[in-house]
């Protein structure tokens, strides 16, 4: 094999682990963007739970019935 070809050949090589590196890039670009949408939703959950707990006076610290 001579150089000439080793060398189309690594050349190849690279562009193609370049491309897949971009694609793995943008991937992680977008699940980030998901996970950061997530977070901020839970947030808001959590909050609108205190704040419903709150207006009808739920008291997590309330003992069990005593059938249980």
């Amino acid at each position: 094999m001579s150089l000439e070809i080793r060398i189309t050949d690594l050349e190849t090589r690279l562009a193609f682990q370049d491309d897949t590196i971009q694609a793995l890039n943008d991937v992680l670009v977008a699940q980030q963007r998901v996970l950061e949408r997530l977070q901020l939703q839970v947030e808001m959950l959590s909050k609108r739970q205190d704040e419903l707990q709150g207006q009808f006076g739920i008291d997590e610290d309330e003992a069990p019935p005593p059938h249980y």
